[in-house]
This record gives structure tokens, C-alpha cells and sequence, in this order.
């Protein structure tokens, strides 16, 4: 039974060398940025870190997982089914990121002689007495589809543990050999191949010996290429990929072309009114029927309520768009899902870097507020958000320990967390946040705010707040929602999601229509002499992430097979994180262009 690899997030591995029968002679050389000639027919021009073996030197295969394959992460470690090792001693494994550790993978030696070029006949290298309980556990695991994960040489595999009888349902089988067909150019491994075979019937008091093979075979692979048989282009590159781009792209000619044609066309038609007003005597000025934006003009700049949960809400998203930015940026230029943990790692070490992004901006929007209470709008900006995600994760940490599986954080992880957030994200924050107070944080408005706000007149029920935040995401959306499902499958099945210049379109083309939408909305509230415009603005684009989230629920149950309490809580847990960090940058994408619009109109009319 042959079984392809299952594309995923791989990141490189790292081995101690306690003993002499460890990868002591394992060599890690720099390539040199000019090709390098290895032979005749083979060259590597890399420049990357390339893992070389000389010939009958020891190559580890690592065993990392278990877990059903419709739950991609309830994932156990990989003997706590019960499977044996092989002979050999055992060697430790090391976290060698952050990411790594966060993300729950756990290597454990096989305990298989494996050498490079030399092949090894199928030979026995462990058997088990099946006791009830065993049986029980390994029917279990064949029931649901349990699959494993197995790494050599950074290069992953996967098999699958058993399969039923197609005839008899109450008969269960287990595959005990497994054939290892592995390909090396020069002195480097450059494709890793598992297939099981040998099926067994499980029944309890048997006696099981499991069995494997090791073929190794020349290939003219580049190591830097090795990868490429993990993606899937065919998924990524599709015909419904490509258009999704260009109808997201249309959709935003569309809206900028008609927010400039309204917009100047409207506020043409106004200032030519305001122009005529100027020209009127008082007695008809009282007379006369005003109405519009500008009889707000005393009320527009008033600040808003919760003055500290805004300025975090507009800092935090500051800070997180730098970090897509920025992460979207390095995916594209490095190849991050050869290294397990490295892409979580980025997101981490970015995170804490561009703290002082969200201190400037949250402290300057604070201030120019007229907050006071600077200190305390700091802190909740710097832990705001690294509080929640650690309270989900904690969350999901007890279920995943009462569940004893993998994705369980240590203790360590979460300390090492903790300092990050405690002596780096708040020192970075305190001065953003003192550079913002004192550079952009001076209080300009084109009018003055008067003593005593205007009441709100009664308006139509399309122009209240409330409907138009509700379908001010609904535009933004639709922008998005086909690179959602690109995503999502790449998270949530198994695919590595490697096309990051999609991406960082989207990401575009997503502001731009939510800028443009918030515009829209804002300027018809201000019309509707509602100057409640701030928050509006910001809920308007946050309302993209509560579509994201109902697409969510949608995806869960009609694009996957997921099951078990486990599964659904880290799904929807994640997910509602996931969609918190986009609510907060399509809020601040909002309330900054509606504020640039705000302050444009306002600016260019006068105000007696």
C-alpha cells in the first residue's frame, strides 16, 4: 500500500550527539552562493545550510506522531499506541525553536539501523504480545484512521496504521512492515519514500512482529528541490485561484471608481450648497432648511467613549498589519515550511520586534483623544491581546492534557512565552508608546468641539450604526472568502500553503475595499448628522472577521470530518483568535481612512 506524502508544515529537526552512536559524525557545512561542482553530472547551487552524510554513516529516523487523520490536530506521540523500537539505544531529541515546542511535535528515536547507501533486507526489529488491552487500543486506532508522521532527514512521511476488511466489518488489520525507498544525490538525502505492507489480522493473544526495509537508489533531485514534491500546485494554482484574484482585483476598480465618482460628485453638490449658504442673510439662514454633514461640524471631532479600549484596539491592528506584513514578506523570499516551527517562530520574534508600533500609534491616537490615564492605556495595549491568545491557549492546553496529547504546552514553553511578553513586548511598547505622546500626539482638528454635543436627530433604519457596521463587512468579505478556503485547508487539512504572493494580494485588495466601504458608510452617517463616526468606523471593518468566523462554522462542518470534543474546541478556539487579530486590522483599516475622509471634508469648508 503505497501512501503519498501528505503536504504539511515541515521544519528542520535537530538531534543531540550525547553518545558515539548518535549523528556524532553528522556534518553541517555553509554552500558557498556560487554553484559548487560535486561531480560530473551533479551541482548544488544553494545557499542553504546542506546536511551531508559520508557513505555507511548513520541516518536517524525519527517517529513523531499518531492521531486520526480526519483530526489533524489531535495528535498523540507516536508509541502511545503500542508499537515497539527497534534495537538500536536511543537517542534524545531537542526542541531547536520556540515554534517547534509551541506546536507540540515530539520526536522519539525508531530505534532502526539505518546507514547511508546501505540497503537493508526486510528484517524483524521488534514483536508485541497483544493483550486485550493492546488489541482494544490499536482496533480503536484503525477504526478512525490513525495515521503517523515520520521524519528522516527533516524529510517527513506518513502511514497509516491498519485498515478493515471490505468483506467483514468486525475484522481489523495491521500493516507490520515497512519499506523505506530512499534517494540521495552526492552525499545528500533528497526524497524519503515509506510503504506499508505485510497486513495482519489483529486478535487478541497474538503474537506481532513488525518488520522493515531500507532501499536506497541514486536521483538527479536537487536538495534545494527536495520539497517540491510536498506541494501542491495543482490545489494552489487552479483556475478558481487565479480568478478569485482577478474578480477580488475587479471588485476593487469597481469601488474606488465609484466611491470617487459619488464621494466627489456628492460633496461637490455639498459645497456648492454650504458655498450658497455663506451668501444667504441670517433671517434666511433661519429659514432655510439645513441639513447634512456640516451641521455636525462642531460635534465630528468629539472623542468617543472607552478612549484606553480604542487606542488598543487601533494599536493592536497597527501592529499586526506590520506583522503580516512583514512574515508575508519573509515567506515569500524563504522557504519556511522546510523547517518545523519556523514560520510560528517569525510570527513570535515579529510580534515582539513591532511592539513599538502599537505604543506609537496607540498612544498618539490616546492622546490626541484627550486621554490622560497614558500608563494604564500602555499596559492593556502591550498585554491586551498576548492575554488573550494565552488564555485560549491555556484553554486548550487542559483539554489537550487530560486528552495526553501532543499538542499539550510544557511549562517551559509558557515561561518562555510569559518573558517575551513580560521583558520584551512591554519595554518596546513603554517607548512607542512615549514617542507617540510626544511626536503625533497634539490634538489637530480643522473645528473646534463644542461644550454641549448636538442631540442625534431620528434617522431612517439603514443609516443606523448598528445596520451599517452589520453590512459594512459583508463587501470586504467577498474579497477574501476564496483565499479563506485556501487557508483553511492548508491549516486545517494537509497542504502546505507555499503561494505567500496570493496572499500578500489579497492582503492588499483587502484594505482597499475596506477602506473604501468605511468611507462610504461614514460619510453617509455624518449625512444622517450622526456624529458618532469613530467607533462606526472601526466596527464597520471588524465586521469582516464575524463573516470569516459564520464561513468558519460552515467550513467545519461541510468541508471536513472532524470529530471529538478535542478537535472542535482547538478548531473553533483557534479560529476565534484567528478571526479577533483580523477583526482588529480591517477595524484599524476602517477608522483610518474614515478619519483621513473626516478630516479632508471638514478642512476645506468654512465654520464661522
Amino acid at each position: 500500500m503505497w501512501l503519498h506524502a501528505l503536504p504539511d508544515l515541515y521544519e528542520k529537526n535537530h538531534s543531540s550527539d550525547d553518545n558515539s552512536n548518535s549523528m556524532t559524525k553528522l556534518r553541517w557545512d555553509k554552500a558557498i552562493l556560487h554553484q559548487i561542482g560535486l561531480s560530473s553530472d551533479m551541482q548544488y547551487d544553494d545557499a542553504f545550510t546542506l546536511q551531508q552524510y559520508e557513505p555507511n554513516e548513520e541516518v536517524v529516523l525519527w517517529m513523531s506522531t499518531v492521531g486520526p487523520y480526519h483530526n489533524r490536530q489531535e495528535t498523540y506521540n507516536y508509541f502511545h499506541l503500542p508499537f515497539c523500537r527497534g534495537p538500536k539505544r536511543t537517542i534524545e531529541h531537542h526542541h531547536e525553536t520556540l515554534g517547534e515546542e509551541l506546536q507540540g511535535i515530539e520526536l522519539e528515536f525508531s530505534g532502526l539501523y539505518i546507514n547511508f547507501k546501505q540497503n537493508v533486507q526486510p528484517l524483524a526489529f521488534c514483536d508485541i504480545e497483544l493483550t486485550q488491552d493492546k488489541f482494544q487500543f490499536l482496533v480503536y486506532a484503525v477504526k478512525n484512521h490513525y495515521w503517523y508522521q515520520m521524519y528522516l532527514d527533516d524529510l517527513p512521511m506518513w502511514g497509516i496504521v491498519g485498515e478493515k476488511d471490505e468483506k467483514d466489518d468486525s475484522k481489523y488489520y495491521i500493516w507490520t512492515h515497512k519499506k523505506l525507498d530512499l534517494a540521495y544525490n552526492g552525499n545528500q538525502i533528497v526524497e524519503a519514500n515509506l510503504t506499508n505492507d505485510k497486513k495482519v489480522l489483529l486478535e487478541p493473544n497474538s503474537k506481532i512482529t513488525f518488520t522493515y526495509e531500507v532501499n536506497w537508489i541514486s536521483s538527479r533531485i536537487r536538495f534545494h528541490d527536495r520539497f517540491d514534491k510536498y506541494l501542491d500546485p495543482n490545489f494552489f494554482q487552479h483556475r478558481i485561484h487565479w480568478f478569485s484574484i482577478f474578480n477580488s482585483f475587479m471588485m476593487v476598480i469597481f469601488l474606488v471608481g465609484l466611491v470617487s465618482m459619488i464621494l466627489m460628485r456628492t460633496l461637490r453638490r455639498d459645497y456648492a450648497r454650504y458655498g450658497y449658504d455663506e451668501d444667504l442673510d441670517e433671517l434666511e439662514k433661519d429659514l432655510g432648511d439645513e441639513y447634512g454633514w456640516k451641521q455636525i461640524h462642531g460635534d465630528v471631532f468629539r472623542p468617543g467613549e472607552n478612549k484606553t479600549l480604542f487606542s488598543m484596539f487601533v494599536g493592536t491592528g497597527y501592529q499586526l498589519t506590520f506583522v503580516v506584513f512583514i512574515v508575508i514578506a519573509l515567506a515569500i523570499f524563504v522557504e519556511m515550511y522546510t523547517e518545523r516551527g519556523t514560520l510560528l517562530s517569525s510570527v513570535i520574534f515579529v510580534y515582539a520586534a513591532t511592539a513599538p508600533v502599537n505604543g506609537y500609534f496607540g498612544g498618539s491616537t490616546y492622546s490626541s483623544l484627550g486621554g490622560r490615564r497614558w500608563i494604564r492605556q500602555m499596559l492593556v495595549s502591550a498585554l491586551a491581546l498576548p492575554g488573550y491568545v494565552s488564555c485560549t491557549a491555556l484553554g486548550i492546553n487542559v483539554v489537550a492534557m487530560y486528552y495526553h496529547a501532543s499538542k499539550a504546552i510544557h511549562f517551559g514553553s509558557m515561561l518562555a512565552v510569559a518573558s517575551i511578553v513580560i521583558f520584551i513586548v512591554l519595554p518596546l511598547t513603554l517607548i512607542g508608546t512615549i514617542l507617540g505622546r510626544n511626536l503625533s500626539g497634539k490634538r489637530d482638528i480643522p473645528c473646534r468641539v463644542n461644550a454641549v454635543p448636538r442631540p442625534i436627530p431620528q434617522k431612517k433604519l439603514l443609516m443606523e450604526p448598528s445596520i451599517i457596521v452589520l453590512l459594512g463587512g459583508i463587501l470586504p468579505f467577498g474579497s477574501i472568502f476564496i483565499e479563506m478556503y485556501f487557508i483553511f485547508t492548508s491549516f486545517w487539512a494537509y497542504k502546505i500553503y507555499y503561494v505567500y504572493g496570493f496572499m500578500f494580494l489579497i492582503f492588499l485588495i483587502l484594505i482597499v475595499v475596506t477602506v473604501c466601504v468605511t468611507i462610504v458608510a461614514t460619510y453617509f452617517l455624518l449625512n444622517a448628522e450622526d456624529y458618532r463616526w469613530q467607533w462606526t468606523s472601526f466596527w464597520c471593518g471588524a465586521s469582516t472577521a464575524f463573516y470569516v468566523y459564520i464561513y468558519c462554522i460552515y467550513y467545519f462542518f461541510f468541508k471536513t470530518k472532524m470529530f471529538g470534543f478535542f478537535q472542535t474546541t482547538f478548531y473553533f478556539s483557534y479560529m476565534g483568535v484567528f478571526c479577533v487579530a483580523l477583526g482588529l486590522m480591517c477595524g484599524t483599516f476602517g477608522y483610518v481612512g474614515a478619519n483621513l475622509f473626516v478630516h479632508k471634508i471638514y478642512s476645506t469648508i468654512k465654520i464661522d
